[in-house]
């Protein structure tokens, strides 16, 4: 929906006008005497501003103050904006914003188009050549012109991220348990013991066990860790959020003991150093068969999509 405030021309549904407080530009220029640019623009060229930066291209600010005749903008102040296209492979998307000062207002009279510019080589330049009437503006009595001759123009370009990541969270994965079994528990001699691979949202996991503990300080204790599989490669710096419950059960009845774990993996595992006292183990938690079983169970796990 168009939406007009005093001498605005535009008519395309795409584009949105309207007063309102400075938008934060990426360039703005200040003329000092509109009469004299008239007069050395005063044909169809436009007045290009310096080159400056956004979204790590170059850009100038195009003023036509005679309005851009060859764009059908006679009788306009016309406004564009010009990439520098001599070293671009490729097309650039841009979002494009034109503010005009109002003094009388105190405000910024701003013109919007909501759909994305492609910029390339065969067409760097892109804006509106209607944006106020040539009348309008240069009346000081409506406020574009002020302090005897002066003018003020911006633009913010906005070009969007090129590199970004989608974050989800998986609830209640599909299968989203894991068995380990451990046979002669007791008779065990290695430090560390590790599980088959298994499958969840998309990653191969492995459960690392340590029969007498993770190190000298946990000797009496079972530790158990979860860690990403060999082969799993993850981007520097990136991290797996996950809630899970570690479970010793008892092969006897009911009475099972759960530890949750609620972290971010990274490339280091994330467990429990003291899961259970040795004697409790031993007590309780062997079957006849001296096999010792523990489940996994994820809750949560989060995915990330990079591009």
């Amino acid at each position: 929906m168009l939406k007009t405030e005093k001498s605005c021309v535009a008519s395309d549904s795409t584009i949105t006008t309207k007063f309102g407080v400075r938008p934060p530009s990426t360039y703005s220029m200040k003329i000092q005497s509109l009469s004299q640019l008239k007069t050395l623009f005063s044909g169809t060229d436009g007045y290009k501003s310096r080159t400056f930066s956004s979204g790590k291209y170059n850009w100038r600010l195009v003023i036509y103050p005679n309005g851009n005749e060859k764009d059908n903008g006679t009788r306009f102040i016309s406004v564009y904006v010009e990439l520098d296209s001599t070293a671009l492979e490729s097309t650039v998307l841009a979002y494009l914003t034109f503010f005009v000062y109002n003094k009388k207002e105190n405000k910024y009279f701003t013109i919007q188009d909501t759909e994305g510019k492609q910029f390339n080589a065969l067409r760097p330049v892109w804006g509106f050549p209607r944006v106020l009437l040539l009348d309008t503006f240069s009346d000081p009595k409506n406020g574009y012109v002020f302090d005897g001759d002066q003018c003020e123009f911006g633009v913010d370009v906005m070009v969007p991220l090129t590199n970004w990541e989608v974050v989800s969270f998986t609830q209640k994965p599909s299968n989203p348990k894991f068995y380990l079994t451990i046979e002669k528990f007791s008779k065990l001699k290695e430090h560390c013991y590790v599980s088959s691979k298994f499958l969840i949202e998309g990653r191969n996991w492995v459960i690392k066990l340590y029969p007498k503990g993770y190190n000298a300080t946990c000797s009496t204790w079972l530790s158990l860790f979860l860690h990403l599989a060999e082969g799993e490669i993850m981007k520097t710096g990136e991290e797996i959020y996950m809630q899970c419950d570690v479970r010793i059960l008892d092969p006897f009845g009911c009475n099972h003991v759960t530890r949750k774990l609620n972290d971010n993996i990274s490339n280091k595992g994330r467990g429990c150093l003291e899961l259970m006292s040795l004697a409790k183990l031993a007590n309780a938690y062997l079957d006849k068969q001296d096999s010792l079983k523990a489940e996994i169970e994820f809750d949560v796990v989060s995915t990330t999509k990079y591009s």
